[in-house]
């Protein structure tokens, strides 16, 4: 009689590299309105509501305090200060004095900001699950319940969401939460990005993740996006030592380089000093976000402060390259003090490089306090602008930095225009960085925070490789670099390919840089180019993931 087959996996998108497996469990249920209550008291009722939003805001302080990851503490900071919001507690007061009960005035408060963010799009409508996840737990404190979590099992185990709450991230045990597994999200998602920092293989866009019976054992691979389940134990064994086995491959140290000696250089995203630390044995950095000194500010940051900022990062580098990225900010990340009009479609809107158009003092302020920065260290420091589209609008910029007396201009490439006319980019700047999460979203018309849209926005997508190899086909013919700084630098598998495309770098978060050496270190550039043919040759982005597998 023949034996019973496993079960077919199921797929999602793997963003974080390895293998680990155990049972399934789930975050904890949010809780449920109970039917409404007359209020005796109202003034005590409010005190109710404005005291468990409280108790909100300490918790997430306490968690932010405790988070192993800065990336982690940052973003839960940012939601406390949501939470924190004085306009929000006399929300809460005004619906519980027009007649509701505490936990309906919560849900009701909270309704009307997450309309407001909608509205907004770009960065406030992705922070809509981070509203919904302060309501669900100031809720839970009302009615005397445990805040929705993360389970606490004493044994290793696969946690499963339908999109993880960067609140939750803080609970994770590395000796219990093995791997994490999504129902919605895609590459650039905050699972995704909190899954790299920790390091833990993890799955997202897992639509059929509910057909797993929770204590089911899965194996989750993060490479390749599949769950597994009914893997006898050895099976479940061998396949995460073969895991075990290629992450130690990843202790060679050194340069990025294939194996026959080809570079590629291995470049880490910062968005701060304190993030410096965690780019290992990087060859330098890549990508440094500057907008994290302008968040949440009323007024500008000055130059004095801007220089002190810059300066701290450009001393900890000791000579090594750092790539910073002037503001991006905009419509789609609005600061209070750029006074900018809403927009009906703030991603294709005014942000980014765009900025300057209207508010030229921005962007040369920063320039100059770059400059200063650069000075003062001596740091090999480039300069690249983001949202770049058109000749003009490059050499524009060029002009700009160099005017402010830095050596090295570049661009981002995160629209078609840009790597459609790269060699014409290339023409007025030294270099290009391509950022892949944007492009992605750009050239597939797909939200790239769309759960829906996930599969568009695969870096496997062979229209997106085809664009990456233009843009590096563009700086090989003027001897000039083109690297990748979005989160497909991340991808071990996907590095080669990225090499044998032509890209000079490869820029990521701290963690992914070991598993990326390692996978450039073991093949020859003939080797690259070969896999590179095969995933755009593919008819999508699982064929040409499974074709570079397979070879």
């Amino acid at each position: 009689m023949p034996e019973p087959s496993s079960p077919a996996p199921l797929r999602g998108i793997g963003v974080s590299p390895g293998a680990a497996a155990g049972p399934v469990l789930w975050v904890g249920e949010v809780p449920t309105l109970p039917a409404p209550t007359v209020v005796p008291d109202p003034v005590a009722e409010a005190d109710r509501a404005v005291a468990a939003l409280a108790t909100v805001v300490t918790e997430l302080g306490r968690r932010a305090d405790r988070a192993r990851e800065q990336t982690v503490a940052d973003v839960l900071r940012a939601q406390a200060m949501m939470a924190d919001d004085p306009v929000l507690a006399d929300s809460l007061r005004a619906e519980v004095a027009a007649g509701q009960d505490a936990p309906h005035a919560i849900d009701t408060a909270f309704a009307g900001y997450r309309a407001v963010f909608e509205a907004a799009g770009g960065y406030l409508a992705e922070r809509v699950a981070d509203l919904d996840d302060l309501r669900d737990r100031a809720i839970a404190v009302c009615l005397g319940r445990p805040m929705p979590g993360v389970p606490s099992p004493g044994h290793p185990y696969v946690l499963a969401a339908r999109d993880l709450a960067p609140a939750d991230t803080v609970d994770l045990d590395p000796e219990q939460v093995v791997a994490l597994v999504t129902e919605v999200g895609g590459p650039t998602s905050h699972t995704a990005i909190l899954a790299r920092a920790l390091e833990l293989p993890a799955v997202v866009g897992c639509a059929d993740l509910r057909d797993l019976t929770e204590g089911t054992t899965v194996l989750v691979d993060g490479t390749t996006g599949l769950v597994e389940s009914g893997l006898d134990a050895p099976t479940l064994a061998a396949r995460v030592s073969a895991a075990a086995r290629a992450a130690d491959v990843g202790a060679v140290s050194g340069p990025g380089r294939t194996t026959d000696g080809h570079p590629v250089a291995l470049l880490a995203n910062v968005g701060s000093a304190r993030e410096v630390p965690a780019t290992g044995n990087a060859e330098g950095v890549g990508l440094f976000r500057t907008e994290l000194l302008f968040l949440d500010r009323t007024r500008e940051p000055g130059p004095d402060e801007q220089t002190a900022a810059y300066r701290e990062v450009f001393s900890r580098m000791g000579g090594r390259r750092v790539v910073i990225r002037t503001l991006d900010a905009g419509a789609d990340k609005p600061l209070p003090f750029l006074h900018q009009a809403p927009e009906p479609n703030p991603a294709l809107g005014v942000r980014g490089l765009r900025v300057a158009r209207r508010q030229p003092a921005v962007l040369r302020t920063q320039l100059e306090a770059i400059a200063r920065a650069a000075n003062d260290t001596g740091a090999d420091v480039w300069v690249m602008a983001p949202m770049v589209a058109t000749r003009a609008e490059a050499a524009g910029f060029a002009e700009a930095v160099r005017a402010a007396g830095l050596p090295k201009a570049g661009v981002m490439v995160e629209v078609p225009a840009a790597a459609l006319r790269a060699a014409q980019l290339l023409e007025v700047v030294d270099f290009l960085s391509i950022g892949t999460n944007d492009l992605s979203q750009y050239t597939f018309a797909a939200d790239r925070h769309s759960g829906d849209l996930a599969e568009l926005l695969d870096p496997w997508q062979p229209a997106l490789l085809r664009l990456i190899a233009d843009a590096a086909a563009a700086g090989r013919a003027a001897g000039k670099p083109v690297g990748v700084c979005g989160e497909a630098a991340a991808d071990p598998l996907l590095a080669p390919v990225l090499a044998g495309l032509g890209v000079t770098s490869l820029s990521m978060s701290g963690p992914a840089l070991r598993p990326v050496r390692a996978a450039l270190a073991e093949r020859t550039f003939a080797e690259c180019e070969r896999l590179a043919k095969l995933a755009l040759d593919a008819d999508d982005p699982r064929h040409a993931r499974t074709l570079v597998g397979a070879a």
